[in-house]
């Protein structure tokens, strides 16, 4: 994109009828008026391997603040099988989290908790175990609660591991809670990981904005 309706000459230098995106197909929202589906391509080579700030950004990036298009939502994406295999995905998925957690042949049951905000360290803590003694297989911290002023990190660590390890006591069987590691920079990331996983945390949480 040159950012511009007028043709430049940096254009020739470029592959430019190639990566310019193509709307090949427009049609009629049903049952609407001035409202329509377009399907729009991208050449594969526009987007870095296995990176996605560059699919977002290139997808839904500066045009939703086009100001001659008075609306736009993102319906769908379609993304090609040898891009897909770019990302390597996750370090371990589901059955490794059923190995760690000891629950097989069925759903896991889990929960967020909640208020979200506000809850002190210990309350916090104790939410935790009430809701794995309760017959949860594990809880999470909401992606909003970090450290904050009414509960740090550390606090928060401590009291929701304390929670779990009483909880897997009292049930006899494993119990975890998802710990939101996420902070402002990665050396903070790094640091609140590892204490988690000092604690005996088998499992933690990074937010999907990370």
């Amino acid at each position: 994109s040159t950012a511009t309706w007028t043709v430049v000459w940096t254009d020739l230098l470029t592959a430019c009828d190639l990566y310019r995106a193509k709307a090949y197909k427009v049609d009629a929202v049903p049952n609407t008026s001035d409202q329509y589906f377009a399907y729009i391509a991208y050449d594969i080579d526009l987007f870095e391997e296995g990176s996605i700030a560059n699919l977002t950004a290139s997808i839904i990036g500066n045009v939703f603040g086009f100001k001659a298009v008075k609306a736009l939502r993102l319906e769908d994406m379609r993304l090609p099988i040898a891009y897909l295999k770019t990302f390597q995905g996750p370090a371990t998925g589901t059955i490794v989290e059923r190995e760690r957690m000891d629950k097989f042949g069925r759903p896991f049951l889990g929960a967020t908790v909640k208020p979200k905000l506000g809850l002190s360290g210990k309350n916090y803590g104790r939410v935790v175990y009430e809701g794995l003694k309760g017959g949860l297989d594990f809880l999470k911290d909401d992606e909003n609660i970090n450290s904050q002023p009414f509960m740090r990190w550390r606090e928060r660590y401590l009291f929701s591991i304390e929670g779990v390890n009483r909880a897997q006591a009292a049930a006899g069987e494993i119990k975890g809670h998802y710990l939101n590691v996420t902070a402002a920079t990665m050396e903070d990331m790094y640091e609140r990981a590892e204490f988690a996983k000092e604690l005996g945390s088998i499992i933690c949480m990074i937010d999907l904005v990370v």
